[in-house]
């Protein structure tokens, strides 16, 4: 188990955010659909917590296949998801991510929301107080992402709202720009495989970093489109956009039943992650990468014709002619 604490700052409020996570979700997950591949929305309704109160579940299925990396494809079936459920009590939610290929991997996400930049280092002691985890700190405006992944227009240091007048994000902007949010996340990834595990839960962790760089950059450069919504609005919005999303994917039913990896008790589970859940890099591990150039085994003979024990015929082998008499083993 590889645990992280990630904090990524948003030159918004944190009641703001509450609408642009949901606007911001629901387009990146259309956006990155085709017919057979993309988000799926299984469920998406009110859900009631004995212990956070009113909140939202939602379940997904991000279906992959043609997104993963080469290495991947080469093991991985053709029909394959990944089941995102996401309890949302918010400025308090919880995701959880299964594989149907792999029942020993999963990713457990914890999140919270405040109106500060970053500052608060006891904010998940009630639940990580006693294990040791690494904190990251993600800017939006200056951290690099991959290359193939960027657009201008999604560039904080180059967007400007026309509607808040925020932007043009420049470095050290967290230090004085007002008002000023931070999304905090606890990312717990399991990789039960002995002789892997390491190695996957850190690349796992490389691409979960990606996933939410990308995801808030583009939760900040589409502000104008969302800014002035309600949440009634927001939620006719995602409802809308997810049954467009479903009819342009297609159902497929899936080959492969999900394993069901119980992370916490139902109690204290709670919400739609906010950043989009499609994975990113294509690049294999070190590890997984397979060589080139294996070389090639001889075949054997196809037939062995024996001598008929009757004829005293001489057994023609590679080298000897037909004078030659054939050898005889040697006695152990």
């Amino acid at each position: 188990m590889l645990l992280k604490e990630y904090r990524i700052c948003m030159p918004l409020t944190v009641d703001e955010y509450k609408i642009g996570q949901l606007y911001m979700i629901s387009k990146h997950s259309h956006e990155q659909s085709d017919r057979g591949e993309g988000v799926e929305v299984v469920q998406n309704e009110p859900f009631e917590d004995p212990h956070h109160g009113n909140g939202q579940f939602t379940e997904k299925r991000v279906y992959l296949n043609s997104k993963l990396p080469s290495w991947a494809r080469a093991v991985v079936p053709k029909i394959f998801y990944v089941t995102e459920k996401a309890w949302n009590y918010y400025p308090y939610t919880i995701t959880e991510y299964t594989c149907s290929f792999l029942p020993k991997f999963s990713i457990h996400i914890e999140t919270k929301y405040e109106d500060n930049k970053g500052s608060n280092d006891t904010i998940f002691d009630n639940e990580a107080k006693d294990l040791e985890r690494e904190v990251c700190f993600i800017d939006i405006a200056c951290d690099e992402i991959p290359e193939r992944y960027y657009k201008e227009s999604e560039d904080p240091k180059h967007f400007k709202s026309e509607k808040t007048g925020r932007g043009q994000l420049r470095e050290g902007w967290r230090d004085s720009h007002q008002p000023i949010m931070c999304s905090y996340k606890l990312v717990t990834v399991k990789f039960e495989v002995w002789g892997l595990q390491t190695r996957v839960e850190q690349f796992v962790h490389k691409v979960v970093r990606d996933i939410l760089l990308i995801g808030h950059r583009q939760a900040f450069a589409w502000v104008d489109e969302w800014y002035d919504m309600t949440m009634d609005e927001v939620r006719e919005f995602e409802r809308a956009t997810q049954e467009a999303t479903n009819k342009k994917i297609g159902i497929f039913p899936p080959a492969i039943s999900i394993s069901s990896i119980p992370l916490l008790p139902s109690s204290v589970r709670s919400a739609p992650s906010s950043a989009p859940s499609t994975p990113l890099s294509t690049d294999a591990p070190e590890f997984l990468s397979v060589p080139k150039d294996r070389p090639r085994k001889k075949s054997a003979p196809e037939t062995l014709t024996l001598p008929d024990p009757e004829k005293k015929a001489t057994l023609n082998l590679p080298g000897m002619h037909s004078s030659d008499k054939p050898c005889r083993p040697k006695s152990e």
